[in-house]
């Protein structure tokens, strides 16, 4: 009975870290450019009562083994970076990206992240920023009076000057893909690092071979689907219900034992 007690502690705490992703997921259902997490399970160790070798008593071979299994426990928790819905904004420094690819974005300590999320702003110094006045890598700077703001399929940032008709070209947006995007370190802030397990960034121009294309006065939505996180939360639930009554079965079970002397 003790086995019993431990192996439906482990399954609840499984079930409360399955709820509590699951509630990150359906927190930020509005975040632009969110990606949903899923958590993944493995069964643990078994214990191996009895083995199906051949029994030279009986001279004949146990078509299965018994074992007992301990419980189970978390061991990752999955990002799916699927693209999300996109919707017209009407913002010229709107940008999603259609297809594969993160937008690059400088840290205050010198280093770049990466981030789906195109609400992009102009600081004071007319920098083209995140709205957490990160500014975009490569560097982009908006002229003064600028009358309209053009950026191609292909990244090409291009302005109308006040006072002149031809378009100026001030910059290039540039992309960065990985191997294994599954693996970014999630910072926080709409923004993701590297690490070893995804692997160096590979940098592109959009719209070139695995690239997507940028899309300008859209924004990517958060790809978490309502519905099925709903049906999620109760399967976990349930899950951690039974678990629960599985302890009190346990429970009472001992202490029906322990009465067996009286």
């Amino acid at each position: 009975m003790l086995r019993a007690l431990k192996t439906a502690a482990l399954g609840m705490t499984a079930q409360q870290l399955n709820v509590d992703v699951i509630a990150n997921n359906l927190a930020n259902v509005n975040t632009t450019g969110f990606k949903k997490s899923n958590i993944e399970f493995q069964d643990l160790l078994y214990e191996t009562i009895q083995l199906g070798d051949r029994d030279g008593r009986k001279g004949y071979e146990n078509p299965v083994k018994l074992q007992i299994g301990l419980g189970s426990r978390p061991i990752s928790t999955f990002r799916s970076f699927s693209r999300g819905d996109v919707v017209q904004t009407g913002n010229t420094l709107d940008m999603a990206i259609n297809g594969r690819g993160f937008f690059q974005v400088e840290l205050n300590d010198g280093n770049y992240a990466y981030t789906r999320d195109g609400s992009f702003k102009v600081n004071s110094e007319g920098y083209l920023v995140t709205s957490s006045g990160l500014k975009v890598y490569p560097e982009i700077a908006l002229p003064e009076n600028v009358n309209s703001i053009k950026i191609s399929e292909n990244g090409i940032v291009s302005v109308i000057i006040e006072g002149e008709s031809e378009p100026q070209e001030i910059g290039q947006i540039e992309l960065a893909t990985f191997m294994n995007p599954a693996g970014l370190f999630a910072r926080g802030g709409n923004l993701f690092s590297v690490t070893e397990a995804s692997g160096e960034p590979i940098y592109g121009l959009p719209g070139e071979q695995g690239f997507g294309g940028v899309m300008q006065g859209y924004l990517e939505k958060s790809n978490v689907d309502v519905a099925q996180e709903m049906i999620n939360l109760i399967v976990a639930q349930r899950a951690y219900e039974i678990n629960s009554k599985t302890v009190k079965t346990a429970d009472e079970l001992l202490a029906l034992i322990n009465n067996l002397k009286r």
